[in-house]
């Protein structure tokens, strides 16, 4: 079977669980975090939409396990039936999804990960809402089936964290990495290409960035303009498609082999995308950037297939 020219979810997946598994986005119904409800700032980041980046989630009711039934219909039609019972990531997705008490956090998650289908619980949040006694229960949940913690970073540059209205340093990330690492927890980096006066060289060292502090993933995401964002009301110039991909193949090619690369681009809501509009043709987006990668030097010698659309 041919691969990607990087180490791709789709191969981690395959070596870890043997299969394909299928993200099913959740709500937590905590629905803020600190940069949005005054506690450290208030709007949120500039670049984030109403539904703090879970566009795709499922709508929030009283119960986890009524939301993951009604996920698996959503992607029903996704999965191959190769005779074998589909199995999923449970995805918390919108917002800060350990920004409530522990107490509310174990019922939530516990809720998920008895789903015997579930074989992964990934919860997206920030290093800064991660007090001991949530590290602890993602610890202990993590002896029952693998905990993911995604850590949206965006950035290694503080001064463009700052005028994202990030609110939390680079010191406050690198201890959320090593505390969740030392409990055993996989942690997946979010990292945004585009960002409002970083160039190309400022990108690469997020990725430098990011393969010091040990992360076990990645996820790289196209910066694009939401209706009703701060970044909408700028004068920002999103990239283009060609920029985009070269940027992106620079920042693979500085990454870690042992980071797995969960995501290479990202499509927004296309109800709220206002730019840049080639974003949202998803598979047209992903086969350009193999096709440029298996045209490049650095990836000769290496077959792989051009159209590989990821998982969510």
């Amino acid at each position: 079977m041919n691969e990607k020219p990087y180490n791709s979810l789709d191969l981690y997946l395959k070596k870890t669980f043997g299969r394909k598994l299928y993200k099913l986005a959740l709500e937590s119904g905590i629905g803020t975090c600190p940069n949005r409800d005054g506690t450290k700032g208030v709007g949120g980041c500039i670049f984030c939409g109403e539904s703090g980046s879970g566009d795709f989630a499922a709508e929030k009711t009283d119960s986890v396990t009524l939301q993951l039934e009604r996920a698996k219909e959503l992607v029903k039609n996704k999965i191959k039936d190769d005779g074998k019972t589909p199995c999923y990531i449970a995805y918390f997705q919108s917002f800060t999804n350990t920004y409530a008490p522990t107490g509310y956090l174990e019922k939530i998650f516990t809720e998920a990960i008895n789903d015997s289908s579930v074989a992964v619980l990934s919860v997206a949040t920030r290093p800064d809402c991660l007090p001991v006694e949530t590290l602890d229960l993602l610890g202990r949940l993590n002896k029952i089936k693998p905990v993911w913690v995604e850590l949206g970073l965006q950035t290694s540059n503080e001064r463009t964290a700052g005028y994202i209205n990030r609110c939390f340093d680079n010191a406050c990330f690198e201890n959320a990495v090593r505390e969740l690492k030392n409990r055993g927890v996989t942690v997946i980096v979010h990292m945004i290409i585009g960002l409002p006066g970083e160039t190309k060289d400022d990108m690469i060292n997020t990725v430098k960035y990011i393969n010091s502090v040990r992360a076990d993933g990645i996820k790289l995401q196209l910066l694009h303009v939401l209706k009703g964002t701060r970044l909408e009301r700028e004068s920002y110039v999103p990239l283009t498609l060609s920029e985009y991909t070269d940027i992106l193949i620079g920042c693979i090619e500085n990454l870690s082999p042992d980071v797995t690369v969960h995501r290479i681009t990202g499509d927004g809501n296309k109800r709220l995308l206002v730019s840049p509009l080639w974003s949202a043709d998803k598979k047209t987006v992903l086969n350009t950037i193999h096709r440029e990668m298996k045209e490049r030097n650095s990836y000769q010698g290496k077959e792989f297939t051009v159209d590989c659309p990821e998982t969510r």
